[in-house]
């Protein structure tokens, strides 16, 4: 049903649809609302059937969903930045022992410092993890693929996480398509877990493994995920075929037919992307986007066959390795092994700072002529990494870099107003 609504109140939504049996979560800024909504759907009897579990840490929530998943019921919660990070050594049983657990995590980036904004670093540090990564453009997107996600982690037996910015999503009033329950019983099968815990049949899972299986087992995990990149597509054209439209899959690409140049990114900032091309199409530039939707499994083959017919591609990512550069844009890089590209790294969005149309077309003046380093931070204030890069080679205590940055920043605006004012003064 078409509705004018916020993202994480569509989430809620979607997810009770798939009519989940066990909820499990701890609440995080900025998931909160998604699973403060399925609560009330749970108490209200909305949702039927489902045991809503209160638990004191995003660790225990996990390790609740992995419980009840193991039991054989279809489990789900949801995380954002350090409550992902809490569950870690349970998000990593979870995939271990191919549970179908479905998890929303609402980007948002990593401290120290802290930061409540939206980025990428949270996922994107889970990428090893064994779970599959679906990213979505805009808040429709999320929804379905939640419920796309239910199908493919039962199907493989493997987690799942759809990924949504932060706030930028999540807190955004839109209209949503949102699936209703008939759709989905059409399109989601009942949960058959494909292992349960069974007392008429004891069976141990997660039992110690040696090095005669270890290699075996793990290679499995890696096999399912391959297997997941026939499987998407499939069950994004099953999708389109109960809901008339089309959500999901491995890539997505904008007029990228005849560009000379692609832009690549995840997530949100796709559609900020479109505008810009848009506009530079206007005035005769060849120039595409091409999002990802599946960064685990990456579809190499896919990406593979976008970007070979451009003459460069340009990579956008909100996180990056410290000490390196660019996470997607290694990916991306490994696709196009023995072509002959041109690969320009541009890292922006962090910590929620905008991305804004003026500042990609700065960049992308320079990009489209290979006039740019091969990374770049976008808006990067080289002036305060600067100051305190000397800070720190004169002064042994040079005290914390972040409050240091945040200082001078405030005492920039200080100098600026006093300037103001002394102006005013001169006129008056």
């Amino acid at each position: 049903m078409l509705e004018q609504i916020e993202g994480s109140q569509a989430m809620a939504k979607a997810v009770a649809a798939c009519r989940p049996e066990v909820i499990s979560a701890y609440p995080i800024s900025p998931q909160t609302h998604i699973v403060e909504a399925l609560s009330a759907l749970v108490k209200s009897k909305e949702l039927p059937g489902c045991e809503y579990v209160n638990v004191e840490s995003e660790f225990s929530a996990m390790s609740a969903c992995i419980g009840a998943s193991a039991a054989g019921a279809r489990s789900y919660t949801a995380t954002a930045s350090q409550g992902l990070l809490f569950m870690v050594e349970a998000v990593y049983n979870a995939s271990g022992l191919g549970l179908p657990i479905v998890m929303t995590v609402a980007n948002r980036a990593i401290g120290a410092p802290i930061n409540i904004w939206n980025d990428h670093t949270d996922a994107m540090s889970q990428r090893d993890s064994g779970w599959l990564q679906l990213y979505a453009e805009n808040n429709q997107e999320a929804a379905d693929l939640h419920v796309q996600a239910f199908r493919i982690a039962e199907e493989l037996s493997l987690p799942v996480m759809v990924c949504m910015d932060g706030f930028i999503l999540t807190h955004a009033v839109e209209q949503v398509d949102v699936p209703e329950l008939e759709q989905v019983q059409q399109f989601l099968p009942p949960y058959e877990p494909r292992q349960v815990l069974d007392p008429e049949d004891p069976v141990s899972i997660g039992a110690m493994v040696g090095p005669e299986a270890f290699t075996e087992v793990r290679y499995l995990a890696h096999a399912k995920q391959m297997q997941a990149l026939d499987l998407i597509p499939q069950v994004q054209e099953e999708f389109k075929a109960v809901f008339g439209r089309d959500s999901g899959g491995l890539v997505r690409p904008y007029k990228c037919e005849d560009a000379e140049t692609i832009i690549v990114a995840l997530g949100s900032v796709l559609g900020t992307i479109k505008d810009v091309v848009d506009k530079r199409r206007e005035n005769g530039e060849k120039i595409g986007v091409l999002g990802i939707t599946s960064f685990r499994p990456f579809p190499s083959e896919a990406v593979r066959e976008v970007l070979s017919k451009a003459d460069r591609f340009v990579v956008l990512e909100k996180a990056f390795s410290v000490g390196i550069g660019g996470i997607v844009s290694s990916h991306c890089r490994g696709a196009m092994r023995g072509l002959n590209f041109t690969c320009h790294e541009l890292i922006a969005g962090l910590g929620g700072r905008n991305i804004t149309a003026a500042s990609l077309n700065d960049y992308l003046d320079k990009a489209v002529v290979d006039d740019v380093e091969d990374l770049t931070f976008l808006d990067l204030d080289k002036e305060l990494v600067e100051a305190e890069l000397e800070r720190e080679r004169v002064t042994r205590r040079s005290g914390a870099p972040a409050e240091n940055i945040i200082r001078d920043i405030q005492d920039r605006v200080n100098a600026q107003m006093n300037l103001e004012v002394s102006k005013k003064a001169e006129k008056s």
